[in-house]
């Protein structure tokens, strides 16, 4: 009884010691401050979503959807409107291919050399400049790409166009980079040494363990860096718009010009378009397209992850 009673009175002397009070308080505090930034996350995702598909069903009450995916002129504001999406879709995959197509092997090699190879002290210096990159306002890559990338392109390629989609793909891709890297060098260094120490127990050389053992155990981590560099270039703006031009135009040849997506929502956005109109309604259509393309990159990406973390 006695050892019962000095057991409750202890309890009873903590449940009412202030500091741990306080630490309790503190806690439901800081629980219900997190769950409401949670909640205001998802609240703004749902209100975006509910902007785009309420003023897209404006649109899409009177254009059909099969000649919005399927026409290959986007006329909105002529006399002859025509509302197909194709030439703008097409434009801002050629300039997105192209961003990647330079920011893969270039991420990825940065990448291993500054988890694998560099020493500490050259990998603390060459990673804060890498991420300088994206401070660089985005507007000065387009007037970059513009005024001195495109001239100095059109000495060495033949037929290109003053804006054009080439240049601009290729500075996207420079612009991705620190995104690229940053995250695929965490990833890799997050990799545990144990497996390091295995590979070259195996006789592995430096670069080979990287390729056949760092890569594969990162796998999730490059996929969403490159996901989120895939992202980062479908929704530029400035860049496209300033350096690709503003023409809708349906082509299969990067150099030459034609209209984003983006491009084309910066383009109405500044014009005189009456609220409620049908081109009014096309900006959000387009942003609907532009929406949906980085959510289903986004889903392939995590059934790539769950499917790659079922196989190892």
């Amino acid at each position: 009884m006695a050892e019962t009673s000095i057991k409750a009175s202890e309890y009873e002397a903590l449940r009412n010691n202030p500091y741990l009070r306080r630490g309790r308080l503190l806690s439901v505090v800081m629980r219900g401050i997190l769950f409401a930034c949670a909640a205001l996350s998802v609240a703004i995702t749902a209100a975006i979503i509910w902007v785009l598909v309420s003023e897209s069903w404006i649109f899409f009450k009177q254009v059909p959807l099969l000649a919005f995916l399927t026409d290959t002129h986007w006329t909105p504001v002529f006399t002859d409107a025509h509302y197909g999406i194709l030439p703008l879709l097409t434009a801002t995959f050629w300039a997105a291919g192209i961003a990647m197509a330079v920011a893969t092997p270039l991420g990825l090699a940065l990448s291993i050399y500054l988890s694998e190879f560099a020493r500490p002290n050259l990998r603390e210096t060459l990673k804060p400049i890498l991420e300088m990159l994206a401070a660089v306002p985005t507007v000065v890559f387009g007037y970059f790409a513009l005024l001195f990338l495109t001239p100095l392109a059109r000495q060495f390629i033949p037929g290109l166009s003053g804006f054009n989609l080439l240049v601009p793909g290729f500075v996207m891709g420079i612009m991705i980079l620190p995104y690229i890297v940053s995250i695929s060098e965490d990833a890799m260094r997050a990799v545990p040494m144990s497996l390091r120490e295995g590979a070259f127990a195996l006789g592995m050389s430096r670069w080979r363990m990287s390729m056949t053992v760092i890569i594969p155990a990162a796998f999730s981590g490059v996929t969403a860096a490159f996901l989120l560099g895939f992202a980062r270039a479908v929704g530029e703006t400035m860049v496209v718009a300033i350096a690709a031009g503003q023409n809708p135009n349906l082509t299969a040849d990067p150099r030459e010009g034609a209209a984003t997506i983006t491009a084309y929502i910066v383009q109405m956005s500044l014009g005189d378009l009456p609220h409620g109109s049908l081109a009014y309604s096309t900006i959000f259509a387009a942003g609907l397209v532009l929406f949906l393309i980085t959510l289903a990159f986004n889903v392939i990406g995590f059934f790539l992850r769950k499917r790659f973390r079922e196989a190892y």
